[in-house]
């Protein structure tokens, strides 16, 4: 089961409905085409200053996350060779989920290697992934590596999907990724996932 905040696991504890996603694919969602404002993110005096920057979707709540609240969470801590330093809660727009900034320096992530080795070593250390699909895209002007899968959750008997976004930079690699409590939430929240591709680059 994917590593979710306590916002998340409280409100399936609640019983929240749940949908079934049966396989992956890399569509959009109805609701992309919605104008959003939005706000800039990543570059120093922003909430979280990062190895990219990227435009966030207008009341979505961005924290940092330091290297203490990493070293308290232990496993939960890391996915592979990365580390989180953002989360971004969707609650505030009415959806439970979240945007996460994922990055680190060392082994995949480290400056020189690529997208797409960072992101098999993201998947990797994904519990239950299934229907793996990779491409090759660009995120602003920058070469990338895109990914959509599932995750099982057979506590839940339910089938997630999820999205990840990576990009290497002089500073390490970076991904961003995109969960959700269900399908239906995860759908609601593409666009934000869609508006950071779009706009991403790097801060200096």
């Amino acid at each position: 089961m994917r590593k979710m905040s306590q916002a998340v696991v409280v409100a399936v504890a609640a019983g929240v409905a749940m949908s079934v996603l049966g396989g992956c694919s890399f569509g959009t969602g109805g609701d992309e085409k919605k104008k959003v404002a939005a706000k800039k993110l990543g570059d120093k005096g922003t909430q979280c200053a990062l190895p990219v920057h990227f435009t966030l979707a207008t009341s979505w709540k961005a924290e940092a996350i330091t290297q203490a609240t990493v070293d308290r969470m232990g496993p939960l801590g890391h996915q592979g060779p990365l580390t989180p330093a953002c989360e971004l809660d969707a609650k505030p727009t009415g959806h439970i989920g979240f945007l996460t900034v994922w990055s680190g320096t060392k082994g995949a992530a480290a400056p020189g290697g690529t997208s797409r080795a960072l992101m098999k070593k993201f998947v990797a250390a994904e519990h239950f992934a299934n229907n793996v699909k990779f491409r090759e895209v660009k995120a602003g002007g920058l070469p990338a590596t895109e990914v959509g899968y599932t995750v099982t959750d057979w506590s839940a008997g339910e089938v997630r999907p999820e999205r990840a976004l990576a990009v290497m930079t002089g500073h390490g690699g970076v991904v961003i990724h995109l969960g959700g409590l269900d399908a239906n939430e995860h759908k609601a929240m593409l666009p934000a996932f869609e508006l950071a591709k779009k706009t991403l680059g790097l801060t200096s």
